[in-house]
């Protein structure tokens, strides 16, 4: 990274946990490659705290934030303004400074959870979302846009769940396109499991290293017991890479796919927001990345 000094700009990231985050190492990276002298910090932050932080975040002139886990669509209080797709999902995963130290709410997500399944004909066919958070609604819109036939959504809080459906049924069904949220605690989803084309885990489940392997599987061992090999996991996590459940993934010859490409490609939408620079090295963000998961 080039030498901080007193013209340097700041940029970062929130959420918490973020210390497994490799947004720093690719940002970092990509603004060294671009000539940008701009520092980009992960700054753990708890909810309660979220409006303090992005009010004087912003008082010092920081050129821009992310937003991660859990406060994507807390931080919507914090925003002026929405984009037209961070309005439709309610979601946001990107600050961008407006005037009167105000911030700008828009989401890169949902192209950056496409990058993936470009060439993929997933057209007609059925998706399970696990979770039904702020990235799920990025998911949900992704998954608009592939003309997927029906979204299964998978949760536990069913005031969350309904919520999220319902403000997802009028975008989806413009297309067309069904969706159903189950309480998985309390139904028998094997079917789901087994009929699914594309399953997406939009959990936490799996990030932590030091939890057992049955905790650290989205649903639980046993559920994966009904997977069909037709079936593509994609897991939004991107360390451990890869996690536990992709690897049970392919154990059953699935198609598996985890969260780098996904991080990669929302992080340099994000940097084109907030520089106004189309040309964003995406390759030595990505590289970089996974020399420092090697590590």
């Amino acid at each position: 990274m080039s030498t901080i000094t007193g013209k340097t700009s700041l940029v970062g990231l929130l959420g918490q946990p973020v210390n497994h985050s490799l947004s720093p190492i690719m940002h970092n990276a990509a603004y060294e490659e671009m000539g940008l002298d701009w520092c980009y910090v992960a700054f753990p932050c708890d909810t309660k705290n979220l409006k303090k932080v992005t009010t004087a975040l912003r008082v010092i002139n920081c050129k821009g934030l992310n937003v991660t886990i859990p406060h994507k669509q807390e931080v919507l209080k914090a925003c002026n303004s929405l984009t037209a797709i961070a309005n439709d999902i309610k979601a946001v995963n990107t600050l961008i400074p407006e005037k009167n130290n105000q911030w700008i709410g828009a989401n890169t997500d949902v192209e950056g959870f496409l990058m993936p399944l470009k060439d993929k004909n997933l057209i007609n066919k059925n998706a399970v979302v696990i979770g039904c958070g702020g990235s799920a609604r990025a998911v949900a819109m992704g998954l608009n846009n592939l003309n997927v036939k029906k979204i299964t959504i998978l949760g536990r809080n069913e005031t969350s769940l309904n919520i999220f459906v319902n403000n997802m049924k009028n975008i989806l069904s413009k297309n067309n396109i069904l969706i159903e949220g189950i309480n998985h605690e309390k139904l028998n989803i094997s079917a789901y499991i087994e009929e699914a084309d594309l399953i997406i885990n939009t959990t936490p489940i799996g990030m932590n290293r030091k939890t057992t392997e049955e905790k650290s599987i989205p649903l639980g061992r046993k559920i994966w017991d009904s997977l069909s090999k037709k079936t593509i996991l994609y897991d939004l996590i991107y360390s451990p890479r890869p996690t536990n459940w992709l690897k049970l993934g392919a154990q059953s010859n699935c198609l598996t796919i985890d969260g780098l490409d996904m991080l990669v490609e929302q992080g340099a939408l994000s940097i084109k927001l907030w520089s106004g620079f189309n040309d964003v090295p995406t390759e030595t963000m990505k590289s970089s990345a996974k020399k420092h998961l090697m590590v």
